[in-house]
């Protein structure tokens, strides 16, 4: 066992001394050392539980003779850090948790682990240190949070960030906003649409490094108890078979997760980290297969934003192995690849029953022909951007516009919010990338406003920064190269005509190539935002967002 280089000879008696001073018995060194990395907190809602998953997964382990050890991992809440200086902090935490978790766990020689994450940068970052530690690991997250209910209908968190545009723009009253508040975010939980936390929990489960309903499983149920205790058991089926994460994430692997994140309609913060996981995996996942992968993968769900189902719909309907199995009707997954059940993708989804199919949508009656999510490349973003095309409206999927340039989410959403946008607009916020936020800030604060003030059929919004999983409407992410390393979205000025055709994957700006060389020579950087501290060396070291945003 890893766990010998603490625990046995003569050598390890200070080490074991320690191990004593914990209040661990002679007993408990003999058995394997499980370590469950706990995102538990007191400020996260998605986290709040957390604490009672991990005692499950204790209970778990210590049943299957295993000894169960805990350590904690950080997560930031990307609503609360929303529309502030704290939304730059929030991506570039994936990197710190993948990073704290490798110390932790190489510098006290675990065998195994238990990862319990949740939210959105969690999730990716825990998965990226299971892929470099490559011991056996398995997840188990907190759950995703039950749909709020305002007016008879349910709601989720998107509706309360569209309440304030609506509110802002007269469309509805103040006792009105004040019921979406109290009413939106009901229990604990990742918040309850196709979200980014809920679409990266799903994606676990496909990648096979989650037991069947991590992703859905609403966090209050008694049921997410149990499944804590089956991960907690789990664990030590695959310690003791050496079943590792790289065995598991393997290239046929994440084919999967991006066929099923076209199903789902997840994410576009998807393309940023399924790169990052992969890369961690000595995998290079080039996102120009992501369209070849959507335009043979049809769209069966539409949840909030998208739509109006949620995860705790989903879950009734059979959760992700009912959805992989519909997909799979097709014959798109690769199914012979093993996961952390022990067992084979095939094995795992025979015979499960898609429940409801106005929730997951049958293969021959789909949304969409194509998937949820859209790669778009043109003069305006050579290297590549991203759409969630899934929530876009269908008069947006082909837009034309003149561009509103800002600098900054701040001054864009003092436009919006002053009523300078028109309808046909472009709406463009740049020097928000990796480097130039620094850290890619999520943009759904003028998203939700554009949709809010009843702009979403006309006006596009596009960033070299990205969005949250609960933004929709026509907002490209994501831009790259980013303005911040003179990219063309650095060059593009008010009134540009930027032209958008998403079923053709296309996207740029209406300038010859000479007008934009020309600009490029006049193009100076600019001063870094952000000088001292994690964010500058995190800007120093970053990549493109069309790579993942990993760190060199």
């Amino acid at each position: 066992m890893r766990s010998d280089a603490v625990k046995k000879g003569v050598g390890c008696a200070p080490q074991r001394s320690l191990l004593h001073a914990l209040g661990m018995t002679d007993e408990e060194m003999q058995k394997p050392l499980i370590g469950i990395v706990s995102s538990y907190n007191e400020i996260v809602p998605g986290h709040m539980n957390i604490d009672k998953i991990v005692e499950a997964v204790k209970t778990g382990v210590a049943m299957a003779g295993g000894n169960p050890i805990v350590f904690p991992a950080i997560a930031v809440c990307d609503g609360i850090a929303m529309g502030h200086q704290g939304m730059k902090y929030s991506l570039v935490t994936r990197d710190l948790i993948a990073d704290s978790t490798e110390c932790m766990a190489l510098a006290h020689a675990f065998d195994a682990l238990v990862m319990v994450p949740n939210c959105d940068k969690n999730v990716p970052g825990l998965l990226m240190a299971a892929a470099r530690l490559n011991i056996p690991c398995i997840f188990v997250s907190g759950g995703p949070m039950l749909a709020g209910r305002v007016k008879g209908c349910k709601t989720s968190l998107s509706s309360m960030f569209e309440a304030v545009g609506s509110y802002n723009s007269g469309k509805i009253t103040a006792e009105e906003l004040n019921e979406y508040e109290n009413k939106v975010c009901p229990s604990c939980g990742s918040c309850s649409g196709m979200y980014t936390a809920n679409s990266m929990n799903c994606l676990t489960e496909v990648l096979g490094m989650a037991l069947r309903g991590n992703g859905t499983i609403p966090a209050v149920y008694s049921e997410r108890i149990q499944l804590a205790k089956r991960a907690g058991m789990k664990i030590m089926e695959l310690l003791e078979k050496d079943i590792k994460p790289r065995d598991i994430m393997t290239e046929e692997a994440f084919s999967n997760a991006l066929t099923m994140d076209m199903a789902l309609g997840c994410s576009t913060n998807s393309m940023l980290h399924l790169p990052a996981i992969a890369h961690e995996c000595g995998i290079d996942l080039n996102l120009d297969i992501a369209n070849e992968i959507s335009s043979h993968t049809p769209n069966l769900c539409h949840l909030a934003p998208a739509g109006r189902t949620y995860m705790e719909d989903l879950n009734e309907a059979g959760g992700i192995y009912a959805v992989m199995n519909e997909i799979n009707k097709l014959g798109l997954l690769k199914t012979d690849l093993i996961t952390c059940t022990g067992k084979t993708v095939a094995e795992n989804i025979e015979g499960v029953v898609n429940k409801n199919p106005e929730v997951i949508r049958p293969v021959d009656d789909p949304y969409s022909t194509t998937g949820g999510i859209a790669v778009l490349r043109g003069n305006l973003a050579p290297d590549s951007c991203v759409v969630k095309r899934s929530a876009v409206a269908p008069e947006m999927l082909s837009h034309s516009g003149p561009a509103r340039v800002f600098d900054c989410e701040e001054d864009a959403m003092n436009a919006i919010m002053g009523g300078e946008i028109r309808e046909g607009d472009v709406v463009v916020i740049r020097y928000e990338g990796p480097k130039g936020g620094p850290g890619m800030r999520e943009m759904l604060n003028p998203t939700s406003a554009i949709m809010g003030m009843g702009l979403g059929s006309t006006v596009a919004l596009i960033t070299d920064g990205r969005f949250s999983g609960a933004t929709r409407g026509a907002s490209i992410g994501h831009v790259s190269p980013e303005a911040a390393v003179g990219g063309p979205i650095a060059l593009v000025r008010d009134g540009d005509i930027i032209e958008i055709d998403i079923p053709a994957n296309t996207i740029n700006v209406k300038l010859s190539d000479e007008e934009l060389a020309a600009r490029k020579a006049e193009w100076q950087p600019r001063e870094p935002r952000i000088t001292t501290g994690y964010l500058a060396r995190y800007a120093k070291q970053v990549s493109s967002g069309a790579q993942g945003a990993v760190l060199s």
